[in-house]
């Protein structure tokens, strides 16, 4: 590809290639024809950062033709730069005919082996490619400049997902860097429906942010609205895509988790079939999808590659340990302090055994465990890998022992609390947990307030909190409330693959029939034939 014909045919019309693409987004500061200034004001705006190289080249008569090149080392494939880009143009330079109203002319056989070429008018657009990993070209006398492909930066690659673990299923996750995320899901859909469009968000950081769908079975309103919502946001910085989460979300005043994350590209992959929608954030492997439901964050790819009794069991066991982990400390509190006749004689005179020497009440003693073994929790993750686990198994086992040899609680309440917070490690999804976790305290100082009556009273306002909860305009409780038949057969239960024939009603519109159609059709002909 010739790069100055590609120039001179962008001065002469405003039409653009494949190859080379206008900047249509208009800036307050153009560049100017001058290469000194510009690159004065370059070096100005970035401080002359040492990551910044600017390689200057003359040549012609008189050396009166002047380009340079401008990249960010650490960004760019720099074997790339000066094997080709310079290498290139050095030799364009060459001969003492040459002069910068001709120079164009005599660098018509110069060729750059890119997969694209884009024009740039102003500096602020320069900047962008420039700190994106794009190599600049400024030529003396033009208020253009040319942006090359050329990025090229070192990832941590493919690996196994460390928070979504399963045994049967694909081991690959996602990375850090968005193409590779995009491709990975390109290797599952192989759809020229599948849409992939990208924006920049950050007005410093200026991350891109990619939409991916698939046309004709995602929800176009849903789609029109998404758009909508990441058009308002006006932040100086995007770091991962929990600041989109938190931006786009319908209520901010929740803590139930209203849109889906993962580090899954089968997951991604099987939501886009649904007819969800991904959103995919450069530097982080954390893929959001909307809408979401309730059942979604108790189930798990690995239910699709298991049979559907085997996976039917595993999510109702799910579903129960979530009850568990949020209602049983708060039980046992109410129960031993304000209906203790409802402990058979025989558990009550082992519970008041056990509890003789225990200086607190129940509650105290309840919620005390459960501090401790959070600050537990959160000191092993945060410390290093090596010790964390030892440190956070050996404390529980220190502490608890030492607790109940010591007559600040009894054993029965270590084994509540254990108990619970092995209940709420099944969840597959880290956010559910989270709100298991803040709610189980709500709970705990309810029942030890009201007894039986506040735990009722504080279920009665979650499910209500629920029931009004959205996701995208789409109901959080969906299909159980609004309740839809046919939509049970992928939600607490699993039904077998060859009945799943349609997607969500309420969240595909348009092509609803995905699996089993064919099979559907043919015996009902053959119906229609007998």
């Amino acid at each position: 590809m010739n790069i100055i014909k590609h120039f001179i045919n962008k001065s002469k019309s405003s039409s653009t290639s494949n190859s080379i693409q206008s900047d249509t987004v208009f800036q307050a500061d153009p560049l100017s024809c001058n290469i000194q200034e510009n690159i004065n004001s370059i070096n100005k705006k970035t401080g002359s950062s040492s990551d910044i190289v600017i390689r200057e080249l003359t040549g012609g008569a008189d050396n009166s033709v002047r380009i340079a090149v401008l990249y960010t080392e650490g960004l760019v494939d720099k074997e790339y730069i000066v094997d080709y880009v310079l290498e290139n143009i050095a030799e364009g330079l060459k001969g003492n005919s040459l002069n910068q109203q001709n120079c164009f002319d005599a660098l018509k056989g110069v060729d750059l082996p890119v997969a694209s070429i884009k024009v740039i008018e102003k500096i602020d657009n320069l900047f962008t490619d420039l700190l994106s990993g794009e190599t600049i070209i400024l030529i003396d006398g033009f208020n253009q400049c040319l942006s090359i492909t050329s990025k090229k930066w070192v990832d941590r690659g493919v690996q196994e997902p460390s928070s979504q673990t399963v045994v049967r299923g694909p081991k690959d996750g996602f990375t850090e860097t968005l193409r590779t995320n995009t491709a990975l899901i390109r290797r599952r859909i192989r759809d020229p429906n599948l849409w992939i469009e990208t924006k920049q968000i950050g007005r410093r950081t200026k991350t891109d942010v990619a939409v991916a769908y698939i046309k004709g079975i995602a929800n176009d309103k849903i789609i029109q609205e998404l758009y909508t919502r990441l058009d308002k946001i006006d932040i100086d910085g995007i770091l991962e895509s929990g600041y989109i989460e938190e931006l786009i979300q319908d209520e901010g005043f929740t803590i139930f988790p209203t849109v889906y994350n993962t580090e899954r590209p089968d997951v991604v992959a099987a939501g886009l079939l649904e007819g969800r929608i991904a959103i995919i954030v450069d530097g982080t492997p954390f893929v959001l999808m909307i809408p979401v439901l309730f059942v979604q964050f108790f189930q798990a790819s690995e239910d699709y590659y298991n049979r559907a009794d085997i996976s039917t069991l595993i999510r109702i066991l799910r579903f129960i340990c979530f009850m568990l982990a949020l209602l049983v400390p708060a039980t046992y509190v109410a129960i031993t302090t304000f209906h203790p006749e409802m402990i058979p004689t025989t558990l009550l005179t082992s519970l008041a055994s056990q509890r003789e020497g225990v200086p607190f009440p129940a509650a105290v003693e309840a919620l005390l465990m459960e501090v401790t073994f959070e600050v537990l929790r959160e000191a092993g993750i945060r410390m290093p890998r090596a010790i964390g686990s030892a440190i956070s198994i050996v404390g529980a086992l220190v502490l608890g022992q030492a607790a109940v040899e010591a007559g600040i609680v009894s054993p029965i309440m270590v084994i509540i609390v254990s108990f619970t917070a092995i209940c709420s490690f099944v969840s597959p999804s880290f956010n559910m947990a989270m709100s298991i976790r803040m709610l189980r305290f709500a709970f705990l100082l309810l029942a030890a307030t009201f007894g039986l009556f506040g735990m009722a009273l504080g279920l009665i306002t979650m499910v209500l909190h629920l029931c009004s909860l959205r996701s995208f305009g789409i109901p959080y409780l969906y299909p159980m409330g609004p309740f839809n038949l046919e939509d049970q057969e992928d939600s607490v239960i699993r039904v077998n693959r060859r009945n799943m024939v349609t997607r969500p009603n309420l969240i595909n519109k348009d092509d609803v029939v995905r699996e089993g159609a064919s099979l559907q059709k043919e015996t009902q002909d053959k119906g229609d034939e007998q």
